[in-house]
């Protein structure tokens, strides 16, 4: 655990009122986030794939002559609406819910869909459901906002002069008027085909040929017109068997499908990518640039708090006033100094652009700081007190007052990525090295750390399968339920046997997910995996971890290890806010082997010793197994 005091911030900058954040409120603060059911990703996975489900079922349009396939702008302004869309509804709530307008109006619309279709429906209410969750978000940020006005009390203060000084949002800008001019440009060369096309073909005559040959896997097919045969570019040759007759513009060796006039399709991708690129960009410029702004509105409510940087990816993480061990991160950002001259000639890494934190600079950066570490010649970065200037909530931007490099200086700081609470998650949640005690550094916990919180026991303490730990559980049975369809209902081979046996060895794995147990009692650890029930005595214990393939290990002598595997995702339980529970379990079945003053008195009872559902899930998918074969 951290003891360190935090460098003091000078009394001649904390302006006078300024109220702490404690722990108390700030807990409440963070208990406020959205519920794990809203989380951006489920909305934007399910978005996704019933996309591509309507996608894929949807009828296709036959391109003909009455009614040629040409430039598709209103499909490509769908899809460009969808992809911006799901981008925004991790990114931009705000703007999402426009998007998700325009994305269902244009899905109701679409002439070629039937609401009878289950895909339609499903796409329906998959935008329900992600607009369902961008509400809830949206509240969760306004009572974020009102938790954090009650905290701040209604005492305002100026905002440092640096901090007026602050602009951001320039890169954006230029990266989305590049991209804008890129869709520009493929539009007008997509125009330009089409009108080449419509000049030429305006005095000519169509004229009906016979496919002499056909290519079902290439984009070409000859056609014979008048005894002459010409070789004509389709994207549909499936279309044009032998034999079949088909209608096309003849102009000496140039000719064309009437029914497939021209290709602009890599024009059409030409101006996709730009257009949701350059809106991408613009609106995270406009955005940043809009939420810069409010820190210039005058004096804002403030907060004594505590920040450190992160050691690895340069993040500042806020911690409470009365949290001088660092123990919980509240919220964490990017941050970039503020200096009263010529704001605009200092280059902003980080402008809007969110997703290029994981980029070439960063990287060389934290392998050079990881290689400092294990040699000891960059510590931690110190914990330093601050002055927070602004409301902290989700989504929104802060400056921050606290000590330079030099104690006796001060350094004004202005957030340059949104606000984020310290919450697990896929989209700005505790990075892996940061657990969710909030202890720098990552890796287990201090054994003392770990005591401090356990405390002394008389009955045997249990860890087991909860419920991310069944949720995986349930999803390995499915893959090897569909697994085992799909080899068994197809004609059999000796060459089936092979992968049904790998799929049945998927019956351990789901069985330990779906019941394991470690149970620890006076004499020692009780280990209920999928197949028994072991026994390993406290002398016999070298210790207990937990890998990050999600295995928890009881390590014993002579090198054996008895393995659970697995007991759960830890990243799954990161992305859905929750502590992962593996970790945890090893590290307090870690702290009780080297501190047996705080073992349970009492021995475990069969029932608290767990058991094992192997054979029973073994029975159930031998028959399933045979059900698929009779059925």
């Amino acid at each position: 655990m951290n003891t360190a005091s935090p460098v003091p911030l000078p009394a001649g900058h904390i302006p006078p009122g300024t109220a702490d954040w404690r722990s108390s409120d700030a807990r409440r603060w963070l208990a406020a986030v959205p519920a794990a059911w809203a989380h951006p990703l489920w909305a934007v996975l399910g978005l996704a794939l019933t996309a591509a489900w309507w996608t894929a079922t949807a009828p296709a349009v036959p391109c003909t002559p009455a009614e040629p396939c040409g430039t598709d702008w209103p499909g490509l302004g769908f899809a460009a609406a969808l992809l911006l869309t799901l981008y925004w509804v991790a990114r931009q709530p705000r703007l999402a819910l426009p998007g998700l307008a325009v994305v269902l109006l244009g899905h109701l619309t679409d002439a070629t869909a039937s609401p009878e279709e289950p895909s339609w429906l499903a796409f329906v209410v998959a935008v329900a459901f992600a607009a369902a969750g961008i509400l809830h978000r949206l509240a969760a940020t306004a009572r974020q906002r009102a938790l954090a006005h009650e905290a701040a009390g209604p005492a305002v203060h100026p905002v440092p002069a640096a901090a007026l000084a602050f602009r951001r949002g320039r890169l954006s800008f230029v990266l989305a008027s590049l991209l804008l001019a890129v869709a520009v440009f493929g539009y007008w060369q997509a125009q330009r085909v089409a009108g080449e096309y419509e000049r030429r073909a305006a005095g000519l005559t169509p004229v009906t040929g016979t496919v002499t040959a056909s290519d079902p896997d290439g984009l070409l097919i000859d056609v014979a017109v008048g005894g002459r045969v010409h070789r004509v570019e389709t994207a549909h040759s499936e279309d044009h068997p032998v034999d079949s007759r088909t209608e096309l513009l003849v102009d000496g060796d140039w000719a064309r499908l009437v029914a497939e006039p021209y290709d602009v399709f890599g024009w059409e991708l030409l101006v996709l990518g730009g257009l949701v690129g350059g809106l991408a960009f613009l609106a995270n410029a406009v955005d940043g640039r809009t939420r810069s702004r409010q820190l210039h509105r005058g004096p804002l409510p403030a907060l004594r708090v505590l920040v450190r940087e992160g050691h690895d990816d340069g993040r500042t993480w806020v911690y409470a006033a009365d949290d001088p061990a660092a123990e919980r991160p509240l919220l964490h950002f990017h941050s970039l100094h503020a200096f009263e001259d010529d704001p605009e000639d200092r280059h902003d890494p980080h402008e809007d652009d969110e997703d290029e934190e994981d980029d070439g600079d960063e990287l060389a950066e934290g392998l050079r700081r990881v290689g400092a570490v294990l040699k000891g010649e960059d510590p931690p970065p110190p914990l330093r007190e601050a002055v927070l200037y602004g409301l902290p909530f989700a989504g929104t931007e802060l400056a921050f007052v606290a000590p330079d490099e030099d104690p006796a200086e001060v350094a004004v700081e202005c957030s340059v990525t949104a606000v984020k609470p310290a919450v697990a998650g896929l989209f700005g949640g505790l990075p892996d090295h940061a657990p969710a005690s909030g202890r720098p550094g990552g890796g287990r916990r201090p054994v003392d750390e770990v005591a401090a919180a356990l405390g002394p026991s008389v009955a045997p303490r249990t860890w087991g399968a909860h419920g991310v730990s069944r949720a995986v559980g349930a999803f390995l049975l499915l893959v090897q339920g569909g697994g085992v369809w799909a080899l068994l209902d197809d004609d059999m081979s000796w060459m089936s046997v092979f992968p049904l046996v790998g799929l049945f060895f998927v019956v351990t794995s789901a069985s330990t997910a779906l019941n394991w147990r470690l149970t620890a009692d006076r004499d020692g650890l009780w280990v209920a995996g999928p197949w028994r029930v072991r026994r390993v005595l406290w002398d016999d214990v070298l210790t207990v971890r937990h890998n990050h393939g999600g295995d928890l290990v009881v390590a014993r002598e002579e090198d054996t290890e008895v393995v659970l595997s697995p007991v759960g995702w830890a990243w799954l339980e990161r992305l859905l806010g929750r502590e992962p529970y593996g970790p945890r379990a090893a590290d307090e079945a870690h702290a009780l082997l080297r501190r047996p003053g705080l073992r349970p008195l009492e021995e475990a009872t069969p029932g608290q010793q767990g058991m094992p559902v192997g054979p029973l899930v073994a029975v159930v998918s031998a028959l399933w197994g045979v059900a698929v074969l009779l059925l």
